[in-house]
C-alpha cells in the first residue's frame, strides 16, 4: 500500500486502500495489503505448502538413513534381520507422532483437542472462572438474556463459546498468529452456522457475532493484547518516540483544511483527540473501533465547518494524520494489532469502520517513514527541526484574533523568550570554548617561541667566586691609584 505525496499535501488513491486482491474488501498492511478473507487463504496457502516441503524432506531423509542402514547391516541375518524390523516400526511410529503434532499445531478447530480436553471443555475451568471480574460477570448476564431470544440457537451458541473459551485457555502458550486464526476461523465458523443451521438473517447474524465478540474477547483481552511472545510494545516505543520528535509538524506542513481559530472547530480536534486516545481503554475490539470512527467523524465535521462544504478523502487522511501527531495516542501498534488480529473480520472489510481503520493504518505507516519531501521542506530544514536546532516560525501575536486568551498570548512570549534566551547562551557557550581554544594555542606558540630562544642562545650561569675572582683580575693596577679623598672641616 503505497503512500503518494505531492506538493498540495498528502494524497493517497481510494483503491490503494482496497485489498489488491481486488475481491473488493478493504485490505490492511498488517495482512500485507490484503483484506481478511484473502489473507487467509493466502496463509492457508503458504502453510500447506510448508507442511507438504516437510513432509516431503522427512520422507527422503527416512528413505536415506533407512538405506544407509540396510547397506550396512545387509551381510547380518538372524537376530540382525528382526532388529532391523523393530527399527523400521520405530521409525514408522515416529514418523506418524511427528505428522500428528504438526496437523495437531495447525488444525484450527475444537476438534483436534484431546478428548479429555473436550470433556473438561464443557465447563469452565476453575482456573479461568477465577480471572471473571466485575464486568466479564456483567457481559455473561448480558449476553445470556441476549441468547435467550434465539432459543434453541442462542443454546447452541453459548455452548459453542464456551468451547472455544476452553481451548482458548489451553492454547495461551501457543504462538499468537495461531490464536488470532484460531479465533478468526470460530467467528467464520458461527457465522455460518448461524445462517446455514438456524436460518438467522443477516442483519440479526451481526448482532450475534457483536455480542459473542464481547463476551469472549472480555475475557480473553489481558491474555492476548500485547502478549509478551511479540514485539508489540516495542513498536509501541517506536512510534511514540517518532511522534515525539515530530512534534513541531503544523498544519501548514500537513496541508490540513481546518482552521483552529473557529471556536466549533478548535472544539471538533479536541473531541478527535480525545477519542482516539480513549481507544486504549477499550477492551472489545469493536469499542476500539468505535473510538475510531468517532474521532473520524469528528475530523470530517471540522473540514465541513472550515470549508462550508462536504470534506474530500483526500483532506481527511493528512488531518487523521496531524490529529495523530497531536494526540499520541498510548499503545498504538498494540491497538492497531489486537484489532487486526481478534476483531470480527466482516467489520474490517466493509463499512465505514473497515474504512476509518484502514485510513488510521495509513497514517501510521506515513508518521514512520515522513521525510523531508512529505513536509515540503529542505533537508536542512528537516534535520535542523528533528534535532530541536530550529521550530518553525510561529504566528505572530500581534496577527492572532482579538478574543485569545491572555493567558496563551503570555505562554507564548514566554516560550519566545525562552528561545532567544537559548540561542543567547549557546552564542556564549561557543564563544567561550573559542577563547578556551585560543588561549590553549597561545600558551603553546609561546612555550615553542621561549624554547627555542633557549636552544638557540643557551644560558651560563656562573657561582659567585668565579665572578669575584674575575673582577679582580681585571683591577690588577689598583696599588697605583691615589688615595681617596678625605672629608674636611673648614671653619668659618
Amino acid at each position: 500500500m503505497s503512500l503518494k505525496t505531492e506538493r498540495r499535501g498528502i494524497h493517497v488513491d481510494q483503491s490503494e486502500l482496497l485489498c489488491k486482491k481486488g475481491c473488493g474488501y478493504y485490505g490492511n498492511p498488517a495482512w500485507q495489503g490484503f483484506c481478511s478473507k484473502c489473507w487467509r487463504e493466502e496463509y492457508q496457502k503458504a502453510r500447506q505448502k510448508q507442511i507438504q516441503e516437510d513432509w516431503e524432506l522427512a520422507e527422503r531423509l527416512q528413505r536415506e538413513e533407512e538405506a544407509a542402514y540396510a547397506s550396512s547391516q545387509g551381510a547380518q541375518a538372524g537376530p540382525q534381520s528382526l532388529t532391523f524390523s523393530k527399527f523400521e516400526e520405530k521409525k514408522s511410529n515416529e514418523k506418524t507422532r511427528k505428522v500428528t503434532t504438526v496437523k495437531k499445531f495447525f488444525t484450527a478447530s475444537s476438534k483436534s483437542l484431546p478428548k479429555k480436553d473436550l470433556k473438561e471443555a464443557k465447563a469452565p475451568s476453575p482456573s479461568l472462572s477465577r480471572q471473571y471480574s466485575l464486568e466479564t460477570d456483567r457481559v455473561s448476564k448480558d449476553f445470556i438474556e441476549f441468547l435467550k431470544t434465539y432459543q434453541k440457537a442462542g443454546h447452541d451458541v453459548y455452548k459453542l463459546s464456551k468451547i472455544f473459551l476452553e481451548a482458548m485457555f489451553h492454547k495461551r502458550e501457543s504462538n499468537i498468529d495461531e490464536q488470532s486464526e484460531f479465533t478468526q476461523d470460530f467467528y467464520q465458523n458461527t457465522a455460518d452456522k448461524l445462517q446455514m443451521y438456524w436460518k438467522v438473517s443477516p442483519d440479526k447474524v451481526e448482532k450475534v457475532m457483536d455480542q459473542i465478540e464481547r463476551f469472549i474477547m472480555t475475557r480473553l483481552y489481558k491474555h492476548v493484547f500485547c502478549p509478551e511472545t511479540t514485539d508489540d510494545e516495542k513498536k509501541d516505543l517506536t512510534v511514540q518516540k517518532r511522534i515525539r520528535a515530530l512534534h513541531w509538524v503544523t498544519l501548514q506542513m500537513l496541508c490540513v483544511p481546518v482552521n483552529e481559530d473557529i471556536a466549533e472547530v478548535s472544539d471538533m480536534v479536541v473531541k478527535a483527540i480525545t477519542d482516539i486516545i480513549e481507544m486504549d481503554s477499550k477492551r472489545i475490539p469493536r469499542d476500539k473501533l468505535a473510538c475510531i470512527t468517532r474521532c473520524s467523524k469528528h475530523i470530517f465535521n471540522a473540514i465541513k465547518i472550515t470549508r462550508n462544504e462536504p470534506a474530500s478523502a483526500d483532506d481527511f487522511l493528512p488531518t487523521l494524520i496531524y490529529i495523530v501527531l497531536k494526540a499520541n495516542p498510548p499503545r498504538l501498534q498494540s491497538n492497531i494489532q489486537y484489532i487486526t488480529r481478534f476483531c470480527n473480520p466482516s467489520r474490517l472489510m466493509t463499512g465505514e469502520d473497515g474504512y476509518y481503520f484502514t485510513n488510521l493504518c495509513c497514517a501510521v505507516a506515513f508518521i514512520e517513514k515522513l521525510d523531508a519531501q512529505s513536509l515540503n521542506l529542505s533537508e536542512e530544514e528537516f534535520s535542523r527541526y528533528m534535532s530541536g536546532q530550529a521550530s518553525p516560525k510561529k504566528q505572530d501575536l500581534e496577527d492572532w484574533p482579538a478574543d485569545t486568551c491572555p493567558g496563551v498570548k503570555q505562554m507564548h512570549r514566554n516560550l519566545d523568550l525562552l528561545t532567544q534566551l537559548s540561542k543567547r547562551q549557546e552564542h556564549i557557550v561557543n564563544e567561550a570554548k573559542k577563547l578556551e581554544k585560543d588561549l590553549i594555542d597561545w600558551t603553546d606558540e609561546v612555550t615553542k617561541e621561549v624554547k627555542d630562544i633557549v636552544e638557540k642562545y643557551p644560558l651560563n650561569i656562573k657561582t659567585a667566586s668565579q665572578a669575584l675572582a674575575a673582577l679582580e683580575s681585571e683591577n690588577i693596577e689598583d696599588d697605583k691609584l691615589p688615595p681617596p679623598l678625605q672629608p674636611q672641616v673648614y671653619a668659618g
